[in-house]
């Protein structure tokens, strides 16, 4: 099944990799989130809800991707790439409840972020308006959710090039590295897409699905990987340029970084997405 990302309502994962809500500073956020195992995910969050109904908040009827530039919000500071695996995946309900998830594509993802304490929900922080997320062009085919898949060979790579020079944003991570992950990542989606409620900065998503009529597919960012110490104390700034890689392990990290760094990419097994950062 094709797809058409428009048409896709889109959604994030808070939590799924060990240390990056620490260096965020929003660990404080869910302190009082009960999970089932400490390394759990905290909660699904909405990013874009196309055709949003009453029940959505309006802001999320904003179609927030751009596969090219990122607009930094005005009267914003501190802007940060959020590098992910993406999932476009099949859905499969039994009336109001979400019975399967199936992952057909995969890609580099930015749910680019800002850092802003006290934000009554997870997503005010993450679609403020046109441009303000990204996803590559280039999705691949999955050819199994599971460990020996074509999906756990791939590594996330993040790099911020700026002034000439590029640097290391996040760590070069293995997709498998995710605390949740194949099918105890879906389990837990389908989980959460039936329980989760409204409530601390969470949202029913839930019920956002079937007010717009339960799709068959949708897109999900499975986590943001850590920073490096770079990352973690750089701010995105106007005229920078924002890489985030997913690539099959058969490159090593050096030959992704000056592929990065040379703006070349040939390899079609590769995902790559690239951004502008854009003063409003």
């Amino acid at each position: 099944m094709e797809f058409d990302l428009k048409k896709l309502p889109c959604f994030g994962v808070a939590g799924n990799f060990t240390g990056h809500l620490e260096q965020a500073g929003e660990a404080v956020e869910f302190q009082n989130v009960k999970t089932k195992e400490k390394n759990a995910p905290k909660a699904i969050f909405p990013t874009y809800i196309p055709n949003a109904k009453n029940l959505v908040p309006e802001f999320l009827g904003t179609f927030p991707f751009d596969s090219g530039k990122i607009i930094f919000p005005h009267g914003e500071e501190k802007l940060q790439i959020e590098p992910e695996c993406a999932l476009i995946l099949n859905a499969e309900w039994n009336g109001a409840k979400l019975k399967s998830l199936v992952p057909v594509k995969f890609g580099a993802s930015n749910d680019c972020s800002i850092r802003k304490p006290g934000a009554k929900k997870i997503s005010m922080k993450k679609n403020w308006g046109k441009c303000s997320k990204g996803l590559s062009e280039n999705l691949i085919s999955i050819d199994g959710f599971f460990e020996k898949g074509n999906i756990a060979k791939y590594r996330i790579a993040c790099f911020l090039f700026r002034d000439g020079k590029i640097f290391e944003y996040g760590e070069d991570s293995p997709v498998k590295g995710y605390s949740y992950i194949f099918e105890k990542l879906t389990n837990w989606l389908i989980e959460k897409f039936n329980t989760q409620k409204d409530e601390g900065t969470a949202e029913n998503v839930g019920k956002y699905l079937v007010s717009i009529g339960s799709p068959e597919q949708i897109m999900v960012s499975i986590g943001a990987t850590r920073y490096t110490e770079f990352g973690e104390t750089n701010f995105l700034k106007d005229g920078d340029e924002s890489i985030v890689i997913l690539y099959p392990d058969k490159y090593s990290n050096t030959e992704i970084k000056e592929m990065a760094a040379e703006n070349s990419f040939s390899d079609k097994e590769i995902s790559v997405l690239r951004q502008k950062i854009i003063l409003q």
